[in-house]
This record gives C-alpha cells, sequence and structure tokens, in this order.
C-alpha cells in the first residue's frame, strides 16, 4: 500500500495486545452509535456494518454493496468505500477501549467493486504512540481470501469525551456506551 510517514507507527509504536475484559475472541462489536452512518442499525441508507473480533486484535466485517452505494452505473462509489474502510478501522478502535477519532485516511483502490459483491473487510492496529493509534485494513472481494480491491491506512487521534460534548452530543454518545471507561 501506498502510505505516507503520518500514517506509519514511529520508531517504538508497538502493535496492542489484548486488553483485559475486552471482547472475546469470536465476540461481535456493537455500534458506535445506533444512528452511526457506517454501523448503526438505527441508520436505514447507512452501510450497516457488523464486526467481530476473531483474536481480540483484528476486527472483520462484511459489506455488501448496495444500488445506493453505485457511483459509475453498477460500481461502488470511492467515497463510499474509503467510508466503509474508516469504519471498519474505527471498529478496530474500539479494541482499545478508549476513544478516537479519524486524523488521517488513505486509501487505495486496486480493483473495481461492483454492486452486489461482498466485501470482506479486516482491520488491525500496527502501533500505538501516546495519543496517536496507526491502523490499517483491506477488503477482498467475495470471500476473506479473495482479491484484495481496497487498501487503507489511518491515524486515529485518541480525545476525551469533551470532544464529544463540545462538537457533538455527549449524551446520546454516553447513553449507548456503558461497557467501559473511556478514560482510565
Amino acid at each position: 500500500m501506498t502510505r505516507s510517514a503520518l500514517t506509519t507507527p514511529p520508531p517504538g509504536a508497538a502493535p496492542p495486545e489484548p486488553l483485559p475484559g475486552g471482547p472475546a475472541p469470536g465476540s461481535p462489536l456493537g455500534p458506535h452509535y445506533s444512528h452511526c452512518f457506517g454501523c448503526g442499525p438505527k441508520q436505514p441508507t447507512g452501510l450497516n456494518l457488523t464486526a467481530s473480533t476473531p483474536d481480540g486484535v483484528t476486527v472483520t466485517a462484511e459489506f455488501v454493496v448496495g444500488g445506493v452505494h453505485q457511483g459509475a452505473p453498477g460500481l461502488a462509489h470511492g467515497g463510499v468505500l474509503a467510508t466503509a474502510m474508516d469504519e471498519v478501522i474505527g471498529m478496530s478502535i474500539w479494541l482499545l477501549r478508549r476513544p478516537y477519532v479519524t486524523g488521517r485516511l488513505e486509501t487505495d483502490y486496486l480493483r473495481p467493486v461492483s454492486v452486489g459483491t461482498t466485501l470482506h473487510l479486516r482491520a488491525w492496529c500496527t502501533g500505538v504512540s501516546g495519543r496517536k493509534a496507526y491502523l490499517e485494513a483491506e477488503g477482498r472481494i467475495g470471500a476473506p481470501d479473495g482479491p484484495v480491491a481496497v487498501r487503507a491506512a489511518a491515524l486515529f487521534i485518541e480525545v476525551g469525551m469533551e470532544h464529544f460534548a463540545e462538537h457533538g452530543d455527549a449524551d446520546a454518545f454516553l447513553a449507548e456506551h456503558h461497557d467501559y471507561e473511556v478514560n482510565p
């Protein structure tokens, strides 16, 4: 994947280990928020991704490209594919059990993705340094070992709850996330 220094972990940044009290291998992961465009079950026009963690450090999900996701006739819109990558990466952040937001997302498109295709998504953290988490993801066509259609690298920044209070709806966020201490 082509990536910049901004999404490359610095020397000494280590991938995280599964955290005590984190989701057990094979566990499904809940949505960020029930109305989230990427994973919210109450978002009828969204991607409706559901994810799980096979090992406590990676996340997998599937995304079926529908007619509402097309750009060129019969093909997935590149922005929708980038959204799916951002979403699966964002879901892997839940494994760190702290709130993060996307700081940078770099996406490489390797193959066209047709409407009706099931993309098998996988994301993992390549390192954490201070408040920065470095992550990667890939989307494969048709099967977990299918051809890679899209890859992404990202930088996520840890934020406090005041970020959501100042820029969004902290009460709605807190109302749906009681399962961990966000700033231990």
